[in-house]
Parts: C-alpha cells; sequence; structure tokens
C-alpha cells in the first residue's frame, strides 16, 4: 500500500493541523476512524490498535548515532535496544511482539528528525527510542509531540525531561541532575573546592555546569568557581583550554563531556602534565567506552556512576549474561538504556491492552515496572524514571587498565530532583 499523496506535503500521508499549525499523523489516524485503520492494518499489519482492537505488533524505531562523535557510544545503544526486542518477542509476559526498524541520526538534531521521519512515514512505528546528543534528543522530543508517538530520549540533558518535557517522552537515561546529586556534594567534599568547569557547549554540557554549580556551592560554603571555559561539541585540540586552567589556582576541573571528547581531553591533559596538578571530575567519566580508550591514563580521575555490569540490582546479572552471549563483551550504561526504555515500556503497553500511544502514556506515567536496577517507574510528574546513582572513582588495576571503586549512593526517589523544582508541567 501506497502512501496517500497530497500535495502540498511530497506524498507524506495527510493529516490534520493541529492548533500550532503541527501536522499530526497520529490525529489523522484516530479522526479517520476505524475504518481507516483497518484499511491501514491490512497494509502494514500494526494499526489494529487504534479501533481498540488488542495489541498488535509494536512498532520501533530506534535512531543511534553510528558515525559522528558518538559513534562508540551507539554501539552499546543499538546492541542494548536489539537485546529488549528479543526479550520481550521470547517473553510469556508479553501477548504482542516488536518489530524495530534501525537508523543513524549522525548526532545531528536535523538528521535526528528527519530519521524519525522517516520511519514514521515509511515504517508506521508509534515508539521511538535513541540519541546520545541532548540536542538531538530535545529535536525528538518536539518530534514525538508533533506526530503523537512515544519517545524514549537516550540523552542526559535536564531540560529533556524539564522545561521542554511533553506527555509522550519517557526516559529511561539517568538526567544530569540525578548524577549531580549523587556526585557533585561528594566532589566538594572529598576532591577539592576550588573549582574549574570545561564543558562541551550543547543542550547537556551546560546543564552539567548548572546542576553542578549549584549543588556545589549549596554544599559548601569553601567552593569557590575559578573558572568556566567551553569547547565546540566534537571538538579534538583543547591545548589553550588546558593551559588556562593549568595556569589557574583551581584544584579540580570538572567536564560537562562525554565521548570522544572526553577521551581527546583527558588524554591531551595528562600529556599536557595538568592531571599530575588538577584533579579531573566528570560526571561521564566512568563510561566504560571511555575507561577503555584511556586505559591507565584514566586512573585517579573521579566520575559519575550511571549503571555498571557488576551491579547487583534488579536481574542486571541475567541482563549482563544474556548480552555478553550476544555481543562478546559486558554492557555499558548505553545498552542498559536501551534496554530499559524499550522493556519499561513495554510493560506499560502490556499494562495498558493496547499499543495506541494516545493510551500507553496516560498509563505508563508512574506505573511500578521491573528495571535493571529492580522495581522503577516513570515519575507521573515528569516521565523521569527515578534511577539510583553512585560517585565513583577510577583505580588502577592490573596492567594498563582501571576499575570504578563506587564510593557512595543515592537512592532513586533521593536523587531525583522534587517535581516543583523540574521546570516540568505536564
Amino acid at each position: 500500500m501506497g502512501r496517500v499523496n497530497n500535495p502540498q506535503n511530497d506524498g507524506v500521508l495527510s493529516a490534520e493541523q493541529s492548533n500550532d499549525g503541527r501536522s499530526s499523523r497520529r490525529t489523522f489516524l484516530r479522526l479517520t476512524g476505524v475504518a481507516g485503520a483497518g484499511a491501514l492494518a491490512g497494509c502494514t499489519g500494526s494499526v489494529g490498535n487504534l479501533g481498540n482492537q488488542g495489541v498488535g505488533t509494536v512498532r520501533y524505531g530506534v535512531l543511534s548515532p553510528m558515525t559522528g562523535p558518538y559513534g562508540g557510544l551507539a554501539q552499546g545503544q543499538r546492541a542494548g535496544a536489539r537485546l529488549a526486542v528479543e526479550h520481550v518477542n521470547n517473553s510469556d509476559q508479553y501477548d504482542f511482539e516488536i518489530e524495530a526498524f534501525y537508523d543513524d541520526t549522525e548526532a545531528t538534531p536535523a538528521t535526528g528528525r528527519r530519521k524519525a521521519q522517516k520511519v514514521v512515514d515509511q515504517n508506521d512505528v508509534s515508539y521511538l527510542m535513541g540519541a546520545i546528543s541532548s540536542s538531538t534528543a530535545l529535536a525528538l522530543n518536539d518530534f514525538a509531540e508533533s506526530e503523537e508517538i512515544i519517545y524514549n530520549p537516550g540523552a542526559a540533558a535536564v531540560a529533556i525531561t524539564g522545561e521542554q518535557c511533553n506527555e509522550y517522552v519517557f526516559r529511561a537515561e539517568t538526567s544530569a541532575a540525578q548524577i549531580a546529586e549523587a556526585m557533585a556534594p561528594w566532589t566538594v567534599q572529598n576532591v577539592g573546592t576550588k573549582t574549574w568547569f570545561h564543558i562541551a557547549d550543547y543542550a547537556y554540557g551546560n546543564s552539567v555546569l548548572e546542576e553542578w554549580r549549584s549543588r556545589m556551592s549549596a554544599t559548601s560554603d569553601q567552593f569557590e568557581e575559578v573558572g568556566v571555559s567551553r569547547s565546540q561539541l566534537g571538538a579534538t585540540n583543547f591545548g589553550s583550554f588546558i593551559s588556562q586552567i593549568s595556569n589557574s589556582d583551581a584544584e579540580l576541573v570538572v567536564l560537562g563531556m562525554t565521548g570522544g571528547d572526553l577521551i581527546n581531553f583527558v588524554k591531551q591533559a595528562a600529556n599536557q602534565g595538568l592531571k599530575e596538578d588538577v584533579a579531573l571530575v566528570g560526571p561521564t567519566m566512568t563510561f566504560s567506552v571511555v575507561l577503555n580508550a584511556l586505559g591507565g591514563v584514566a586512573a585517579g580521575t573521579y566520575g559519575g556512576v550511571r549503571y555498571l555490569p557488576k551491579l547487583e540490582t534488579g536481574d542486571n546479572q541475567e541482563f549482563v549474561s544474556a548480552y555478553q552471549d550476544a555481543n562478546d563483551g559486558p554492557p555499558d550504561n548505553f545498552a542498559r538504556v536501551a534496554y530499559d526504555s524499550i522493556r519499561m515500556t513495554a510493560q506499560g503497553i502490556q499494562e495498558a491492552g493496547t499499543n495506541d500511544p494516545e493510551e500507553v502514556k496516560d498509563t505508563l506515567a508512574g506505573l511500578e515496572v521491573d528495571s535493571l536496577f529492580g522495581p522503577n517507574q516513570f515519575r507521573e510528574c515528569d516521565h523521569q524514571a527515578m534511577n539510583p546513582v553512585w560517585a565513583g572513582e577510577n583505580v588502577a588495576a592490573n596492567g594498563d587498565s582501571v576499575n570504578v571503586e563506587l564510593r557512595t549512593k543515592i537512592e532513586g526517589p533521593d536523587a531525583i530532583p522534587p517535581c516543583n523544582e523540574t521546570g516540568c508541567s505536564l
């Protein structure tokens, strides 16, 4: 079956216009009634839910930045998503199956939105998971709302479930605010007080700056902000920033960056001698892809911990075993996020008894579900998962490697900001 031609929309399925002028394909399908939905179901096999005729097949678009600065992180995200789909399809817990469609966001908002439109138009997906760049995730937030489909972001900027939240967004990733709650007070109490902030200048980096600055200053009256510097996302030369920090009286530098940006910064900081005098601290410093790339250079650095394979929480050890069997290596945080995003959402679909996003979003909000951290929920007020968080230190191990030692833990309900402080209005 082809798409409905619309001379104003370049052959894309026509849709009713919402009050703000955005097209909503889902609104169009609902307004056309059960007959229209049934006709489409005959073509795609997935839209029977619009007539409340059962769950049917759940179509998920998984959009990961396989190329670009987060390509190394995206490998785990995609592998975790595949394992989640396999889990749902092979489990007696669910009376439906997931069909997944994969594409590359290239870590840019425009490409992410274009690929999202593609899987909606060509593959009739009602659910999206993915992105690692917070700027791309925020673009997909808007897309999900306009298309009235559920989206699980794989990025950590506070705004995603904060001031730019919407009712279709459910995040299993740990936010920058949750990590800051564990790591920022511990850092100012145990590492140092004279602090330089260096961030990648986009949504996530700015979230780190705001969240850490506020918590460090609230924890200790000895906290002193020595300086702030910013680099472009994907930058490769940090020499001038490192020189600025080295010439200051900073005791530590908080790095609001991840992936290749963080790896390059730490390597260059070590080569320029900064690491000998200034402690390197980062919310993502314990990510496995970072530690694997840095090797022994990472020893003596500090990081927030969103996830580690060794955690004895929920059914994590069963997940780790299954992941290693499928991928010849342990899962990282991005695999965990993809797996929990899809599995937690699938439990909401099962509970709702339909895959219609309109009904699932109302059922899923605040519903207690299983996760790799144990019982969890997408909190009703902002749809942010209530994940535990840890402060960690990278300690030298055998050979050119490090182990992450957990220094303190903050339970999920204590790590997440109060609803009235999130900026989210649902």
